[in-house]
């Protein structure tokens, strides 16, 4: 998110069973590169980042930004996270906070998204407990959309966008029943 109010960032990593969520550092701007360049990857994003202009605008680590986390598997980032509030480019998330993400296509199919997205949510409901989180994918997508669904977000609204069938929804921490 881009204020965090009363909230310490980078929070410390946050560990999962095989994962690290963390700050972005120096020796994840290759991968970061290779992430934001991948065809696949940016099938669905308007395709993928021309490679010279990335290393060009990233000539260090990847920015730090309040709610930027990277995936680390094993010492290595796979992929990355990001858990901002809502700059304006969805009518529909005004000032909501937003859940982004991306993965290595490599690492895809072996549940490293649900979890490290699991992670940095549990992360966000404990920091902010009454604030829901949105999603936005294409219909087109069907993995997002599978982990969208196993994540707990739920249907708002369809609607056209860039070309395609766009798929808007939200999330809310559990609230503990009594």
């Amino acid at each position: 998110m881009t204020e965090l109010g009363s909230v310490a960032w980078p929070p410390a990593p946050i560990k999962t069973e095989r994962l690290v969520l963390r700050e972005p550092e120096a020796r994840d701007r290759a991968a970061a590169i290779e992430l934001l360049a991948s065809p696949e990857v940016g099938t669905y994003l308007g395709g993928p980042q021309p490679r010279d202009e990335l290393e060009r605008a990233m000539p260090g680590a990847p920015s730090r930004r309040p709610g930027r986390f990277m995936v680390d598997l094993d010492g290595a980032m796979i992929g990355q996270i990001t858990l901002y509030k809502e700059t304006g480019h969805l009518r529909q998330a005004a000032g909501r906070a937003e859940l982004g993400y991306l993965f290595l296509p490599e690492a895809w199919g072996f549940g490293y998204a649900a979890e490290a997205c699991g992670a940095a949510l549990d992360w966000f409901a404990d920091a902010f407990p009454s604030e829901q989180v949105v999603l936005a994918t294409q219909t087109a997508n069907v993995r997002s959309m599978r982990l969208a669904a196993k994540l707990g977000f739920t249907e708002v609204e369809r609607y056209e966008a860039y070309g395609a069938e766009q798929w808007f929804g939200m999330w809310s921490p559990a609230t503990p029943s009594d």
